[in-house]
């Protein structure tokens, strides 16, 4: 914080005098904290200040109004005029939380909703501008506020717009407020995408979003196991919004963007048609605002700081195959592949570290050693595999648990070592957090103690590393309670920056070792990209929700896309699987096939078993479903090269590889209504894949181009919804005419017969 600059605009702020203010307009509940604007014209001069790449102007028309443009004079942020633009309350919360998700109840003390701006100065001429003046509140109080416009310090493309609440007597945060409300104006016609990884909805206008990481949920919405979920485990079900990779960012249809650099809660308000709100819980604010006039410029210019880093060849050249149950097993399905010529980059084997049954169906255990006596030639068969050119991927997360008198092969015992030398979270009264997941407990790795964060990269590399595999699941990482005692800093803040601090021990691991490890991570926050080599999409179950099934995935792919998470995939079949009297959730063999061919045309092939593998459809359930998992395999592996541009493409620009249709084709409104419908690979493909269960036909809507149907060889002139056959094997794909990848790729399919 400049407290010298800050100091100096108190000062004059003071001189200055607070202006007479009219009376707030609270808030009835769900609806937005909205305030009046009064102005001290004498200390708040209409003008324009140029800071860096931008002009900001301040107008006294209509009461008062703040502007921010680009060098063009494009408007990239603006408040309402005459209206409050920062408003604030002082609350208390009531959080409840079970199996990783988290519930609010917000109660408002004090309200400040009548807003003074007293001066406006060039704090440094050319470089920064201020703001600053009071909040009043209700209870007859005010609360001083600073508002700091500067260059972005990470980005030319971006502006930095800091606000503080701050306490007269020491200039630093205040405690006297603790909710901060950012007011701006918003279009009618204005459409809202990104907000990280969401799974219901794409664009978000009309919506209000919560920022806040957490388990995605059982259902999501989806009935009737949303509302069992929510009824026999504590609101497990879930939303529209619960999301395990949540970020404050979006890109709007008029190519604006804004993101926050704050990790505490914050909720999007763009339920009003002239406006968005933004709510943060810290008396503290910072928000990046981007130039750009495409799609593919503004995310160029949020993922400036935070890209990832290319995939090495090995991960995407052939099929992930994920299974469990022990050596014989595996290697008697490798054999099955291995006659089919399956081609494939590794072996999932999450199992690695055993197996045991609980309520939920089979789980690990959650200690990271081999288990010998699940895999006797584990060795062995991890060196026949990487002399075939087959690398063995596993599994590892921050959750541990104590299992000394429940596996009785247990050679190390992590849980012990972490509590003895207190490298776990802690409750209020100072003891290991423990935390319930189906019907065991566990407690989670302190990543804010520095001892700790070397003893478990060290574990990783004795545990996970000396295995022999080449990469795993980093798994979890949302679950951080909201009560927990940290090392450092403050579990409210820190609950979101928890997956980021996870993908940052994962990445220290992986370069320390020299080897081309990738790990993929589910939980995320907005600097995750920056660390994580890879992500998936999460639990979906094992259904065709667009709440928490199939088209669920695609809009996760989509969003997070458009947030940064530029290398994304899921589970082929989904992962969680329900056995209830009232409905059960179990995999179909036309649903693995569907998700066979979706995946296919993504970055990564990889599959699950799902939690009760015994009551799913296995890739290797029979021998169709293994010459299915073939065919699809090959399909995939000829796009190899394609994916290849994709990755160094993303890494150099930020753009994903699966991208939503709006990336590449922002002026056309029908591309704005697209959620899980359809995506691109790259510029060349768009998939629309067959979600629907008992469909034999696909609609897609092709935006501007010329567009050839793979399978039927038919062009079609873009701008227009069209309805194609779509039997098993075959999903609504479409490649651009004047595609230079396209041509080799239905050549290789021709030659290897899986196209006539």
């Amino acid at each position: 914080m400049k407290n010298n600059i800050i100091k100096i605009i108190l000062f004059l702020s003071v001189a200055f005098g607070a202006a007479l203010v009219t009376g707030p307009r609270l808030r009835p509940e769900n609806f937005q904290l909205n305030g009046t604007l009064t102005v001290l014209e004498s200390g708040a001069p209409a003008g324009i200040s140029q800071v860096g790449e931008f002009n900001v102007e301040w107008t006294n028309e209509e009461g008062g109004q703040l502007i921010i443009h680009n060098e063009a004079g494009k408007v990239l942020w603006q408040t309402l005029p005459g209206e409050a633009f920062i408003t604030a309350a002082s609350a208390k919360e009531t959080v409840t939380e079970n199996r990783g998700m988290f519930q609010f109840k917000d109660a408002w003390r004090t309200v400040c909703g009548r807003q003074t701006v007293d001066l406006i100065q060039d704090t440094v001429p050319g470089e920064s501008t201020s703001l600053s003046g009071y909040l009043h509140c209700n209870d007859g109080t005010s609360v001083l506020y600073v508002m700091y416009i500067e260059p972005s310090p990470t980005n030319t493309d971006a502006l930095q717009v800091s606000m503080w609440l701050l306490d007269e007597k020491t200039y630093e945060a205040t405690d006297q407020a603790n909710r901060v409300f950012i007011t701006y104006q918003s279009e009618a016609d204005e459409h809202f995408f990104g907000f990280g990884e969401q799974f219901t909805y794409f664009d978000m206008k009309g919506k209000e979003v919560p920022i806040w990481v957490s388990e995605q949920g059982v259902g999501r919405g989806e009935e009737p196991i949303t509302t069992g979920a929510n009824l026999t485990n504590g609101g497990a079900g879930g939303n529209a919004f619960t999301s395990y990779a949540p970020m404050p960012f979006y890109i709007t249809s008029q190519m604006r963007a804004l993101s926050l650099n704050n990790a505490a809660r914050s909720v999007f308000d763009l339920r009003q048609a002239d406006r968005v709100q933004i709510e943060v819980w810290s008396p503290t604010v910072i928000m990046q605002i981007y130039d750009g006039n495409t799609p593919a410029e503004l995310i160029a210019a949020f993922t400036s700081d935070k890209r990832m880093m290319p995939l090495p060849d090995w991960v995407h050249r052939g099929a992930i195959v994920g299974m469990q149950g022990g050596s014989e097993k595996v290697e008697t399905v490798s054999a099955e592949l291995e006659a089919r010529s399956v081609p494939i980059s590794a072996y999932w084997l999450q199992d690695w570290v055993g197996q045991r049954t609980t309520s939920f169906g089979k789980q690990l255990w959650w200690n990271w050693e081999v288990d010998y006596d699940r895999y006797p030639r584990w060795d062995a068969m991890v060196a026949e595999f990487n002399a075939n050119d087959v690398q063995v991927m596993v599994y590892a997360s921050p959750y541990i648990a104590d299992i000394a008198d429940l596996k009785p092969n247990l050679r190390r015992n992590l849980f012990q070592e972490a509590r003895k030398s207190g490298y776990l979270i802690q409750d209020q009264v100072g003891a290991p957090y423990y935390i319930l997941n189906t019907d065991f407990y566990f407690s989670m790795i302190d990543l804010t103690n520095p001892e700790a964060w070397q003893w478990y990269k060290q574990v990783l590399k004795d545990q996970v590393i000396a295995s022999g595999a080449s990469g795993w699941m980093a798994d979890f990482g949302e679950g951080l309670p909201y009560d927990a005692l940290l090392y450092e800093g403050d579990a409210r803040i820190v609950h979101n920056q928890y997956p980021v601090l996870w993908a940052k021990l994962n990445r220290e691991v992986a370069e320390e070792t020299g080897k081309e490890v990738v790990f993929f991570n589910r939980a995320a926050y907005t600097q995750s990209p920056a660390y994580s080599t890879l992500f998936w999409a999460g639990d979906q179950l094992v259904s065709w929700s667009e709440y928490d099934g199939i088209k669920s995935a695609v809009s996760g792919l989509n969003s997070g896309g458009i947030s940064g998470m530029a290398f994304n995939h899921s589970d082929i079949g989904g992962y969680t699987t329900i056995t209830n009297p009232i409905a059960d959730y179990h995999r179909s063999r036309e649903l693995l096939y569907r998700w066979m061919e979706l995946n296919a045309f993504t970055l990564i092939f990889r599959t699950h078993e799902g939690n009760q593998p015994d009551n799913n459809m296995q890739f290797y359930t029979d021998a169709e479903t293994l010459d299915t998992f073939a065919y699809w395999s090959k399909v995939y592996a000829a796009l190899f090269e394609y994916r290849q541009t994709l990755v160094q493409e993303a890494a150099e620009t930020g753009l994903p590889v699966v991208r939503h249709p709006f990336i590449h084709y922002p002026d056309d409104p029908e591309t704005w209504k697209i959620s899980h419908e359809e995506f691109m690979l790259g510029t060349d493909f768009l998939i629309a894949p067959v979600t629907d269960e008992g469909a034999t036909e696909v609609s897609a809507y092709l935006p501007a181009g010329s567009w050839v149907h793979l399978w039927s060889g038919e062009v079609y002139q873009g701008g227009v919804y069209v309805t194609v056959p779509a039997p098993l094997g075959q999903p609504g794909v479409f490649y651009l005419s004047d595609s230079t990848w396209a041509p080799g790729f239905v050549e290789t399919l021709k030659s290897d017969g899986l196209l006539k």
